[in-house]
């Protein structure tokens, strides 16, 4: 930051919301939908754009170019919803005592013309602050930088830019570090666009963390029999470059995989270090924050990936949506608990369509009903009641069903 300036002014805004992704621009949407006409600020690391952040995952199927993905930029998104956007401007610090942000303007192009009223300085300062700030994709190896311009995360529309890009107009061959959410809906996705798709990870079927081992082989059955390869049991011994743009993946069994691009998708950490610097309560699940959003500051509230709700940290649309609905409440004046209720989990893969509802504690039992890839399995406790189920093929229609009989995470 600058140090000629012997004293920096500052900007005000009754509210600040730390980040422009579906939770901070929900709850925007939120406030102005109740009435709330306070003067609200939205500051984004990037482009600060509206558009659907599951969509980032159904895009490079239907061919879509990253401009038809966001539904406004961030000029027409403000003028929507008459609020200040400052875009491609990461916050420094937060200074929890004087409510006053300090915005790393040194590192936004074309300052001055980043939002409808010209900040007077670096310094921000707010009655109430939202963070929003989301979650990181996690790398578990470091990468050597003559392949790093090859390998690529999709967790903001931004990252889709850089990727649709690199992968150019012909069919590419990527391989997909990751057989999580993630790493599954964007193999489907990029098969359906064409694309040549490996999937190497060190799980021995797909999707571990939401479906049980026989479904998890169905899923793998309809990849294989598309045409997607996957490296599963496996891990990464080195990524290397080789003759023209080429990377090759060298196995923990000795096997190579050579790719055009590498698409890393080995989960999210949620963005907690400005929290965390700030003195706020943090943990390695998010931002703690109570059953109305609020932090261990009460002028500052986290909803989204980020937060960590009464000890519950929940990276899916369903929960975000009733976050921002409840924060939104409460900050124009009625305080709301946010619950949860049942938030069965549908997964983008029409190769197989899969929902889960993963229960919270490990069950006594999985009851597995069906054959092929039609398949439902049932989560029961030590008393057999249903505490979490997964579905594949024809038996995803029973989401509703089971749904309504599957416990709340948070009533």
């Amino acid at each position: 930051m600058p140090t000629s300036q012997p004293e920096l002014s500052s900007s005000h805004a009754a509210l600040v919301i730390i980040g422009t992704g579906m939770a901070g621009i929900g709850l925007a949407r939120a406030l102005r939908r109740l009435g709330d006409q306070r003067s609200i600020t939205l500051i984004s690391a990037d482009s600060g754009d509206d558009y659907s952040k599951p969509l980032l995952s159904t895009g490079f199927a239907k061919g879509l170019a990253p401009d038809k993905l966001a539904q406004r930029n961030a000029a027409e998104l403000g003028d929507e919803l008459n609020v200040r956007i400052i875009t491609h401007t990461p916050v420094a610090a937060l200074d929890v005592d004087n409510r006053t942000l300090l915005l790393d303007v040194g590192q936004a192009p074309n300052y001055e013309k980043l939002s409808s009223e010209k900040l007077s300085s670096e310094k921000l300062s707010y009655e109430t602050l939202v963070l929003a700030t989301g979650a990181a994709p996690r790398v578990p190896f470091s990468i050597d930088p003559s392949v790093a311009p090859r390998c690529f995360t999709i967790n903001d529309l931004d990252d889709y830019r850089r990727f649709y890009q690199a992968l150019g107009q012909g069919p590419a061959r990527v391989a997909i570090v990751g057989a999580g959410l993630v790493g599954c809906e964007f193999a489907n996705d990029l098969y359906a666009g064409g694309h040549h798709v490996s999937v190497i990870a060190p799980e021995a079927t797909l999707l571990p963390r939401l479906l049980p081992t026989p479904l998890g082989n169905a899923l793998g059955d309809a990849f294989n029999e598309a045409g997607i390869r996957l490296c599963l049991g496996r891990t990464i011994d080195s990524l290397t470059p080789s003759s023209g743009d080429d990377i090759v993946l060298r196995l923990d069994n000795g096997e190579a995989i050579s790719a055009d691009l590498v698409l890393m998708a080995t989960g999210l950490t949620p963005r907690t270090a400005l929290a965390e610097a700030a003195g706020l309560s943090v943990s390695p699940s998010g931002i703690q924050v109570d059953r109305q959003l609020r932090t261990s500051h009460p002028d500052i509230y986290a909803l989204g990936d980020v937060a960590c709700v009464d000890g519950v940290n929940a990276m899916y649309v369903q929960p975000l949506q009733a976050s921002a609905k409840a924060l939104a409440a409460t900050l124009a004046g009625t305080p709301t608990l946010v619950s949860f209720g049942a938030w069965p989990i549908v997964v983008k893969t029409p190769l197989l369509p899969v929902v889960a509802y993963p229960p919270t504690t490990p069950p006594e039992r999985w009851r597995i009903e069906g054959e092929g890839g039609d398949i439902s399995a049932l989560a029961e406790n030590k008393d057999g009641r249903l505490i979490g189920f997964a579905l594949t093929g024809g038996c995803v229609r029973r989401k509703v069903e089971l749904s309504r009989a599957a416990p709340t995470l948070l009533g």
